[in-house]
């Protein structure tokens, strides 16, 4: 687990955002945290983190962090994170299409809603509030679950956006058939929606933390080693 520099409070690393030193000591967003060197993990929202940006807690938090180094912060750092973190979630879907793991297509998502082989339903921005609904109630039923109000989710990004990250032509509903895949989804989308502020709920998958969770709230890991917020 990881500290928030900013918050204290403590989370998996999956649920934050890793912030490092390039070699001209730039402060960037390392969603993935790959970069080398040490690190500081935020856990807060956009608008909170342009709040600290402004009135100088965030420098006074990575001075901290980064033990006095030399380092500069970019006044858009804030929306640098919001694009790598949306990127990192576009390419998650898209790695998942190429892995079989995704359907596209209103008549696909609808016959495996209804046979009960659906784990995840998302939906563009830009999509018919009846074709949702529809493909929505196709995975009640198939989960006996009707009168649940179980539903998608509808992403932040238009179907363009969405045709390109997977890859296909006219990705309006995306279905994920595969549990495992559903909770890779939903924890990358969780990242990014918390960060830019969106709702996450309704819940949109049933893996066995329910997929992602809402801002702020975090599933409880039992027995992971606890360690310092840098690295």
């Amino acid at each position: 687990m990881r500290s928030c520099i900013l918050t204290r409070d403590r989370d998996v690393r999956s649920n934050l955002v890793r912030l490092a030193l390039s070699p001209d000591g730039q402060v960037l967003p390392d969603v993935r945290a790959k970069a080398p060197g040490r690190g500081a993990w935020i856990g807060v929202t956009a608008a909170e983190l342009q709040t600290a940006l402004a009135k100088g807690r965030l420098k006074g938090a990575l001075s901290r962090a980064f033990k006095g180094a030399s380092f500069v912060i970019d006044p858009d750092l804030p929306a640098k994170i919001a694009a790598a973190l949306e990127r990192n979630a576009l390419d998650r879907l898209g790695l998942e299409a190429r892995g079989g793991t995704l359907l596209t297509g209103s008549e696909r998502i609808e016959g495996a809603a209804r046979s009960g082989q659906l784990h995840g339903l998302y939906h563009a921005a830009d999509a018919s509030a009846d074709g949702a609904g529809k493909l929505a109630q196709a995975w009640r039923v198939g989960r006996d679950e009707e009168g649940s109000g179980r539903k998608g989710l509808t992403l932040p990004v238009p179907r363009a956006i969405l045709s390109m990250a997977l890859g296909r032509e006219n990705v309006v509903h995306i279905g994920v058939t595969d549990r495992a895949a559903a909770g890779r989804v939903g924890d990358a989308l969780d990242r990014w929606l918390h960060f830019i502020g969106t709702k996450i709920l309704p819940l949109p998958c049933d893996t066995a933390s329910q997929g992602a969770s809402a801002p702020g709230v975090s599933p409880v890991t039992v027995g992971r080693e606890l360690n310092e917020e840098y690295e």
